[in-house]
């Protein structure tokens, strides 16, 4: 059985998309970025508890700032992208469950009281979240450059808060001259789905 998605639009999300490392100067407005967060906020997330969180990076002087804390290799991807942001995860977010999951508004005080629920259930749907950014992100015809070497625990202190954790950073923009490294091979079908 074929896919429903248009084939074009197979090679703009998966197939075609890459992991962009220089981009073009083309600014991302903010009309993209609503665009993109109006589209992929639908995701599913367990109790709609929508916990990610995006910080744009936009001023040189946060530009320089995040920089600092980005990997040696990432860091001219960092400062030369368009517009950078760093994605994380409100370890808060049942706080918003009333108004989210108001046919369970109880969820808040039954499942996610303590602390390290909230953290765990909020790293794996903010990540979750994270993906469904990425595709938005390609959807919008952009690219994205996500990233996880940076140091977190000086992002957190520079750009956020106790309550939030972060998770990666992600440069996003159109895709510049020599952009792509070679594709990395993927497992095959057989490698990963197993019928019991």
């Amino acid at each position: 059985m074929s896919l429903v998605l248009d084939p074009a639009a197979q090679d703009l999300l998966f197939r075609e998309a890459r992991t962009a490392n220089t981009f073009t100067d083309e600014q991302v407005t903010d009309e993209q970025v609503q665009a993109i967060y109006d589209l992929v906020k639908f995701g599913p997330t367990a109790f709609n508890q929508s916990p990610l969180r995006i910080t744009l990076v936009r001023s040189p002087e946060a530009r320089e700032r995040l920089v600092q804390h980005m990997a040696e290799g990432n860091q001219p991807k960092t400062a030369s992208a368009p517009l950078v942001a760093i994605l994380s995860a409100d370890n808060e977010f049942h706080e918003e469950l009333p108004a989210l999951f108001p046919h369970f508004p109880q969820a808040k005080d039954v499942f996610f009281a303590e602390r390290p629920a909230r953290e765990g259930a909020a790293a794996l749907n903010a990540t979750l979240q994270a993906a469904y950014f990425i595709i938005g992100v390609r959807a919008a015809g952009l690219a994205a450059g996500p990233m996880t070497g940076l140091d977190f625990a000086g992002v957190q202190k520079e750009f956020l808060d106790d309550d939030h954790t972060p998770l990666m950073v992600i440069n996003i923009g159109k895709p510049g001259e020599d952009a792509w490294f070679p594709r990395s091979p993927r497992l095959e079908h057989d490698q990963v789905i197993t019928t019991v």
